[in-house]
């Protein structure tokens, strides 16, 4: 994989970042460096080698569900900065694109 300007201007416009002349190339050679490595790993034979699926022996080490009581609506919008007696009240944050 060829590792460019090309390619460094899409995956910072996808990330929505920015970077200078200096910054690019060192991005260029930090990813040129970590393809190479993905690329020795593709080297090893692997025949006979178990997916590793867990880091450690210990699966699913979760407690065990418990019913228990929950707050009122009220003690739940006590402390809410805006409220309509039911509901939480937030800014709207999604925009219809096609009115933009």
């Amino acid at each position: 994989m060829e590792v460019n300007d090309v390619l460094i201007d899409n995956l910072s416009n996808l990330a929505r970042l920015e970077f200078n002349a200096e910054e690019k190339e060192e991005i260029k050679k930090d990813l040129r460096r970590m393809i190479d490595f993905v690329e020795k790993l593709g080297e090893l034979d692997t025949k006979g080698v178990e997916p590793l699926l867990h880091m450690s022996p210990v699966i699913n080490v979760l407690r065990e569900d418990e019913v228990k009581g929950s707050v009122s609506q009220e003690q739940a919008l006590a402390n809410a900065p805006e409220t309509d007696g039911t509901y939480f009240k937030v800014p709207k944050v999604i925009r219809n694109p096609s009115k933009t």
